[in-house]
This record gives structure tokens, sequence and C-alpha cells, in this order.
């Protein structure tokens, strides 16, 4: 068996070597550098991820060509300015930014401070499912080992995985430069554009190395998606929590990787150092992921995976059990970072009060926007932090649904499961219910972290009823991204990853869509559209809409299972 520390020497495909003449020594030590063949895997991984990129960079220009097209035209001086003071709010300082440029806000300046957080996060996320699928997930498969028996280096693998990232995010960033520049023609800057898209690229590479580094750590995919999502949602609390300190962002900010994406000033004061910083972070985040897998066997963790009992219990029997087995290392992961990260947004609910009363004497304009009741801040940042939850527990339902499925199928292990006397109903059935339990915890979870980090400060209204109230609205609306992930999978697995393209929708609906007046039919894709309102009066209208949605979920559910029944399953698809 391979091992980190090694590699076997085999002839390269394609290479013909005499069968009785043995390699050289020269020979030898070029074939077991640590980067050989870092090239033709980065050539294998662009075939396989050739039109997954290709969406993503679709999709990252289109989106901000758009949003910089409608700030410019729906948006007039006077509504400029009213959005300049939302930004000085706390919850406009947590979901955009320090804040620069607030003094004429600019349509440009806008995407600038309302945008990189969100193109850093979309990103960042993509960047790490990208470096667990092709370091983690192919260990635990089985086809790093086989890939390792050739003229592989030990680190070919990982440096390959970084280096089709860093083209592809560049590739998205120029694209993305190059769209917003042709929508707006002589009223914007390239290079502010490239600026500001190269940082959050760059940023977002940072996370993919961290990932990098954690796929080191633990020894399961699912594990290492969980703990690398963990570490951006504490990145993400270090930022917010240090602009909050002060607007322009303090001392605190500068720990956190989204804050140099932002310290850019794109469009504002340009400036190129801080891409030295995230380019420094991802070098130091390789060699620690080069110095932690020189320590360890290929396929295991630093972490190493704990050994079974000899006789497992009657509990464990059945596919449910084998779900929650693969499946609670994700969730535990989840579960620990986005519950700290939204205990310390609960935390920050007691300084709002004040900083409400100070804003609304210096900024009218808030007042007419939240009232002047300090009470209208804390729910219009609790709104928004509430949709930021959901998104968060939706995005984990679609990594549990679609992902989970589609690796166990592809590494041929459900091959070996229905051999046994399990029906393809009753497994895929059991990894939906774990899924779909999975998704109400972490929805718990965060939820009763805003209430218990608001409890702590003081901070007693909303009371827990009414958290609990938002709660069971916003479960099916979370639960309709697994329904819908299922689906895909139940039916054409091929298409399951565009279970993300919905997100994305929901995200763009929902932060913009009051904002560009977005019609109705549009504002119907958001599951979010059909729920009430957080911490506002429920309607009989609104509970009907919300059984309704929970209605829809159960049909796709339903129709998941049927398609699957049906198809044939694909091993090593």
């Amino acid at each position: 068996m391979s091992t980190a520390t090694g590699t076997t020497a085999h002839r390269v495909p394609g290479h013909r070597t005499p069968s009785h003449r043995a390699e050289t020594p020269a020979e030898q030590r070029r074939h077991a550098h640590v980067l050989a063949g870092t090239g033709r895997l980065a050539r294998q991984i662009l075939r396989r991820d050739r039109r997954r990129m290709l969406i993503w960079a679709a999709v990252m220009s289109v989106f901000i060509a758009y949003f910089a097209v409608a700030l410019s035209t729906v948006f007039d001086a006077s509504a400029l300015a009213a959005r300049a003071a939302v930004m000085r709010t706390p919850s406009g300082i947590v979901m955009g930014g320090p804040g620069y440029g607030l003094d004429d806000y600019t349509p440009l300046v806008a995407v600038a401070n309302e945008g990189t957080t969100w193109i850093v996060m979309a990103l960042s996320v993509m960047a790490i499912l990208h470096v667990v699928r092709h370091t983690r997930a192919e260990e635990e498969s089985g086809r790093a080992e086989l890939v390792r028996a050739g003229a592989v280096g030990r680190m070919a693998p990982a440096v390959a995985t970084l280096a089709t990232l860093a083209a592809h995010l560049l590739v998205i960033a120029v694209l993305s430069a190059l769209a917003t520049f042709a929508s707006q023609g002589e009223d914007t800057s390239l290079v502010d554009g490239l600026g500001l898209m190269l940082a959050s690229a760059a940023s977002a590479l940072v996370f993919g190395a961290a990932a990098l580094v954690v796929a080191q750590i633990v020894s399961t995919s699912r594990g290492a998606v969980g703990l690398s999502l963990a570490v951006f949602g504490a990145a993400f609390a270090v930022r917010s929590a240090g602009d909050l300190i002060a607007l322009e962002g303090s001392t605190l900010s500068w720990f956190s990787p989204l804050a140099w994406a932002q310290q850019m000033r794109a469009f504002v004061d340009l400036r190129w150092w801080p891409l030295l910083l995230s380019s420094a972070a991802t070098a130091a985040l390789l060699g620690l992921a080069s110095a932690l897998a020189a320590r360890r066997d290929l396929g295991q963790g630093m972490v190493p995976a704990r050994p079974g009992h000899p006789g497992a219990p009657g509990r464990l029997r059945g596919p449910v059990a084998m779900a929650w087995r693969q499946q609670r290392a994700m969730l535990g992961w989840c579960s620990l970072g986005l519950g700290l990260l939204w205990f310390g947004s609960g935390s920050m609910l007691d300084a709002l009060g004040d900083m409400a009363t100070d804003l609304v004497a210096e900024t009218p304009a808030l007042g007419a926007l939240f009232g002047e009741d300090p009470d209208g801040f804390i729910t219009s940042f609790l709104a928004v932090i509430m949709l930021s939850v959901a998104l968060c527990a939706g995005a984990y339902a679609i990594v549990a649904t679609h992902q989970q499925c589609r690796g166990e199928e592809s590494s041929g292990r459900l091959e070996l499961v229905l051999a046994a006397p399990v029906s393809r109903t009753g497994w895929f059935a059991a990894q939906l219910a774990v899924a779909l339990a999975g998704a109400a915890v972490l929805l718990a979870v965060c939820v009763g972290a805003i209430w218990a980090g608001a409890a702590l400060v003081g901070v007693t209204e909303p009371g827990s009823g009414e958290y609990a109230t938002v709660f069971a609205t916003h479960l099916p609306a979370v639960l309709s991204f697994a329904a819908v992930s299922a689906l895909l999978y139940g039916w054409a697995p091929r298409l399951a990853g565009l279970s993300w393209l919905l997100l994305s929708a929901v995200l763009v609906i929902g932060m913009f869509g009051a904002m560009f007046e977005f019609p109705e039919a549009v504002l119907g894709i958001s599951p979010f559209h059909w729920v009430p309102a957080p911490f506002a009066a429920t309607e009989g209208g609104d509970l009907a809409r919300t059984l309704g949605l929970s209605v829809v979920v159960l049909a796709l559910l339903v129709l998941a299972l049927l398609g699957f029944r049906r198809r044939e399953i694909r091993s090593g698809s």
C-alpha cells in the first residue's frame, strides 16, 4: 500500500523503457520528485471540471455585471445616499464591510461595499468544494492510491488542485471585471474592477488553501467540507466584529482574509498591497499542508478515525445508521463553527441600541427607513442575519444530499450496499432522512445560538418563542434546497450540481430583490418568499403559504425517490 512518504517508481504511461534495463539513479530521483506529474493531473482536473468551471464563470460574471447595471439605473443620487446611510448601520457593516467611500456613494462604490462579502463567500465555497473533491475525496474513494502508483509525486495532486483553482479564479476575475467594464463603459475603471475581483479571488484562494490543510487533518471528505466551512465562518465573524469596532475597519479586521479583499478600496482609493497578504497566506498554508502530508499515510488523516467496536450493536444495523455515521462529522463541524459565528452575532445586539440612537441623530434618512425606535434596527439586523443562517443551512442540505449520495455511487460502494438485502428506495430514503434532519438540526443550532448570544448580554426581545417561530416557518424553505438537489440526483445525477444555482438565485433575490424591485415571478423563485418575514406578525395567509411550501417539498422528495428507483446506477461516473 502506498504511503504519503514515498512513491513507487513506475514507468510514465507512453514512455518506452526496455524491460531488461533498470532505471538509472537520475531517473529514479526524477520520478520520486514530490511534484512529478503535476501538469498531467492539472489537465485531468480541468477536463473533469470544465463544465462546472464554465458555469461558475458565467454565473459570477453575469451577476456582477447585472448588479452594477441595476445600481446605476434604479437608484438616483438621493437613493444611493440612503443606501450609504444603511451601510453605516450594524447590519450593513456585518453584511457589507468596513464602508469605504460612503461620503460619495456611486453605483460602483456600492458594488465594492455591498458585493465584496458575497463575492468572496461564493468563490470561497466553490474553492473549498474544489479542493476537497480533488484531494480528500479522491483518497477516500481509493482513486488517489491508483494515481500514486504511477510516477506521481507526493504533493502533485495538492499542487495541481490549487493551481487549477487559482487559474479558475483568475478567469472568473478577468471575465467579471470585463463584464462590469462593458456594462458601465466610460463610467468605470477597468483597473479598479480588476482590483476588486482579483482581491476577491485571492481571498477565496486562501480559503481553498485552508481546505487543503484541513484535508490533511481529517480523514473524510464530509468532515473536511464541514471544518473548512467552519473556518470560513470564523473568518467572517472576526471580520464583522473588527468592522463593528470602527468604521473602515479596526486592527482585528486584518486577521480575516475577507477583510483583505475589502481593504483594496476598489473604486475609492485602489491599493494593491493587500494582495501580498493573500499570496503570503496561501503560500504558508500550502507549506503547512505539505509538512502535514509528509507525516501521514495516504488515505488517513492526522487525526485518525476511531476504530469501531468488534461487535456492532443492533441499533447500527440498517441504512439509516450507516447514513448517520457517514454524515455526522460534517454536521458536527458545521454546527460548531456556525454556532459560534451566530452566537457572536447575537452577542452584538446589546450594542445596537446606543449605536442606532447615535446614527439616527446623525443621519435623518435612517430614521425614515427604520423609524426612530432602536428596536427597528435590531429587527432589520436580525432579518438579514436570519436569511444568512437559512442559506447556510440550505448549503449544508445540498452538500449532505446530492454530494454524499453521488460520492457513494461513483466510488462503487453503493453497488456493494445494494448487493445486500437493502432496497434502492430504502437506501436513498435513509440518506435523505439523515440529510433533512441534519439541516433541521443545523438551522436550530444557529437560530438558538443567536438567541443565546442575545440573552447573554441582556437582550430579551425578541423572545425565545419568536425565535422558535422563525425556525418553524423557515424550516420548509431550508429543506426545499435538499428536495431540489434530491430530485436532480434521482433523475439526472450529472445535473445535480445545478442545485447550487438555486442557492445563488435565492441569495441574489433575498439581498437585492426588494432593492431592484424584481417582479413577482422572479421573487417567487425563492422559497423564502413564501414564508413569513422574521420576527413579524404572522397572518393566516402566511401560514397557508408555509404549509403549501411544505407540501411542495414533500412532493419533490417523493419524485426523487421514484426517479432513483428507475434509473441506472453509474459507478465511477
